[in-house]
C-alpha cells in the first residue's frame, strides 16, 4: 500500500488518534479541518490529498462529506448521529469516481460483535420468550445519544423481531418497544451491552473499548481499502464480514 496524503476533518480526540495511527503506518496528514472556512483556507493543500477521514460532529458531517466528495476525494466518516443524503452522496461518488464509507463503529471487534448479534437475534426471536435490550456507556463529551453503534444494534434486533416496532431511549416494559439506554460517564471510550432476557435465563453480549485506538486503526484501514473504488460502502465490507 502506497503512502496516503490524508485530510483530517475534525481534529479533536479522534482526529489526533487517527493521526497517530496514520503516521505509524507511513501515511501523512496534509491538512486538518476544524471549521467550514478551513476547506477554503487550506484548498491548495486539500487539492493534493488522496482521501478525507472525518470524525467531526453531527452538525457538520454532512457538509464535510459533500465538500470532500465534490472535490473528488474519497471519504471515510466515523462521525455518528447524522443522517446522510445517500442519493446525493451516491451521485457525487459516481460523478467523481470515488468511494464513501460510513461506519456505525470502526472497531474491528465491534463489527465482529455486530455479526454475532445478528445471528443471536434471529435465534432468540425464533425460540420466542426473549426480550432484548441495549445499553451503552460513553464519555461525557459524546454529543449523540444513543450512540450510532447502539442504534445499529437496535436496528439489527428489530429486523429479527417482528413484534418490536421501535426503539426508545429509556427503560420500557412495552413489548413493542426496544429499550436502548444511554449513560454518559467520565472518559469511558465506549461500552455496549446487548441482553436477551427470558423467564429462564439471560444471554448477554458485551463489547468494551479500551481506548480510541481501535476506532482509529479501523478508519485508517478503511481509507486504505477505499482507494480506487467507486460508490457507497460499509465497514463490514472492508472487513469481509
Amino acid at each position: 500500500m502506497s503512502s496516503l496524503k490524508i485530510v483530517l476533518s475534525g481534529y479533536g480526540r479522534m482526529g489526533h488518534e487517527v493521526e497517530k495511527v496514520a503516521i505509524r503506518k507511513g501515511h501523512s496528514i496534509i491538512a486538518t479541518i476544524d471549521e467550514a472556512s478551513d476547506w477554503f483556507k487550506k484548498e491548495e493543500a486539500i487539492r493534493k490529498a488522496d482521501i478525507v477521514i472525518d470524525f467531526s460532529v453531527p452538525q457538520t458531517a454532512s457538509d464535510n462529506a459533500i465538500l470532500a466528495l465534490s472535490s473528488g476525494l474519497p471519504v471515510v466518516i466515523g462521525t455518528t448521529g447524522w443522517k446522510p443524503d445517500y442519493r446525493q452522496i451516491e451521485e457525487l461518488c459516481n460523478r467523481h469516481k470515488v468511494g464513501f464509507i460510513l461506519g456505525a463503529n470502526f472497531s474491528i471487534g465491534m463489527n465482529i460483535l455486530f455479526a454475532v448479534q445478528k445471528k443471536l437475534a434471529r435465534l432468540t426471536a425464533q425460540a420466542g420468550g426473549y426480550h432484548p435490550s441495549v445499553a451503552e456507556t460513553h464519555h461525557i463529551h459524546k454529543m449523540d445519544a444513543p450512540s450510532g453503534t447502539a442504534i445499529h444494534l437496535a436496528n439489527d434486533i428489530m429486523s429479527a423481531y417482528s413484534s418490536i416496532e421501535k426503539w426508545v431511549n429509556e427503560p420500557s416494559e412495552d413489548p413493542s418497544c426496544l429499550p436502548v439506554i444511554s449513560y454518559r460517564e467520565g472518559e469511558v471510550p465506549g461500552t455496549h451491552i446487548i441482553s436477551f432476557a427470558s423467564d429462564d435465563d439471560i444471554i448477554t453480549l458485551k463489547h468494551e473499548a479500551l481506548g480510541r485506538g481501535g476506532l482509529a486503526s479501523g478508519a485508517v484501514l478503511a481509507a486504505e481499502w477505499i482507494i480506487g473504488k467507486t460508490g457507497i460502502f460499509s465497514f463490514d465490507e472492508v472487513l469481509g464480514l
